[in-house]
């Protein structure tokens, strides 16, 4: 495979857009490969590396059905019960902790 041509920030050409930027404007990449990448350098780390896409070859977002804005209801409902007191906490439960602060620190909850 050839190497991907590589764009300093801000300098790519027209017609190229990282997903972000296509997503802005409505579309999606639609199965195209990317065709370079832009790097953005950072003191004392690697640089950050965003890819891009042809915007002409971009095809429209899909639209947003009843099933699947269901299905993204209930899997962020799952991300906010807690499994411990099987509540909702209002909030993503970190995966560090794996249940509410309540749960997670109830010595705490107690006291205050």
């Amino acid at each position: 495979m050839a190497a991907l041509p590589i764009y300093p920030w801000r300098l790519a050409p027209e017609g190229l857009a990282t997903l972000r930027q296509l997503r802005a404007k409505g579309l999606r990449p639609g199965g195209q490969d990317v065709v370079a990448q832009i790097e953005r350098p950072r003191r004392r780390r690697p640089p950050l590396v965003g890819y891009l896409y042809r915007v002409e070859l971009a095809k429209p977002v899909r639209p947003m059905t009843p099933a699947k804005r269901a299905a993204l209801a209930k899997a962020n409902r799952a991300r906010r019960t807690c499994p411990q007191c099987c509540t909702d906490a209002g909030y993503v439960i970190p995966t560090s902790l794996g249940m509410c602060a309540p749960c997670a620190y109830p010595d705490e909850q107690a006291a205050a």
